[in-house]
Parts: structure tokens; C-alpha cells; sequence
């Protein structure tokens, strides 16, 4: 029986997720909501976009079946010390849900990949 396509190759593979991912962190990185937690802005500053984007498309391509190895820190270690909260949490969904809008991203994958990124959650948003 042939093996159904990863999540990675219908998302198009490394280029097209490289190509979702600058966008979206453009799009995180200048979110008024995000920037004005000023833990966030701060780590927003202290490392090149450039930087970021690479690894966020390594995870990605990762996380959806690709061959790539994701060697940045844990969501935890990333995240643990910006305190972020629930409504700043859902300000980087609506961002998400807006790029794959630009993009055409099929209803399928997006379900797919939000499920991914709701897994991290807890890793993420502080508890109050």
C-alpha cells in the first residue's frame, strides 16, 4: 500500500515552508500585541531575524515529517522566561491563521499545523 504524503511534502517541502515562515515572523516580530510584553520585545532584538527564521523553519520542516533536525532550545527553555500570556498567545495564532490565509495554506494542513503549535502551549504561555 503506498505511504500517504507527509505533512512536509504537502506543505510543498523546505522552500515553501521557508518561504510561510519569513513572512510569519515578519509578522511576529513588529505584532504590537507580542512587542508590548517587554520581555518579548527585548528577545525580539537580541537576535537577528534572520537567525530566527532558520530555525523556526528547521522545527517546522521537523515537526511535519521533513528530514531536517531542529537544534535550537526546547520551547520551554525558549519561552519560559518571556511570561507570556493567553491573549498574547492568541495574537501569534491569529498571525499564524493570517499568513496561511496569505498563502493558501488547504484547510487540512492548517488544522494539522495548529495542532502542532497548540502542542507547545504549555511549554509557552505562562500560568497564571
Amino acid at each position: 500500500m503506498p505511504q500517504s504524503p507527509t505533512l512536509y511534502e504537502r506543505l510543498g517541502g523546505v522552500y515553501a515552508i521557508a518561504t510561510v515562515v519569513d513572512d510569519f515572523i515578519d509578522r511576529v516580530m513588529k505584532n504590537p500585541i507580542l512587542n508590548a510584553n517587554p520581555k518579548v520585545d527585548e528577545a525580539h532584538h537580541k537576535v537577528p531575524p534572520s537567525g530566527f527564521k532558520y530555525l523556526v523553519t528547521e522545527m517546522v520542516c521537523w515537526a511535519t515529517g521533513g528530514p531536517q533536525k531542529y537544534t535550537g532550545k526546547s520551547m520551554r527553555d525558549s519561552h519560559a522566561h518571556l511570561d507570556i500570556t493567553e491573549p498574547e498567545w492568541q495574537a501569534f495564532l491569529q498571525d499564524a491563521r493570517d499568513c496561511f490565509a496569505k498563502f493558501n495554506v488547504p484547510a487540512q494542513e492548517q488544522s494539522e499545523l495548529f495542532a502542532i503549535i497548540e502542542s507547545t502551549k504549555g511549554d509557552i504561555v505562562v500560568k497564571k
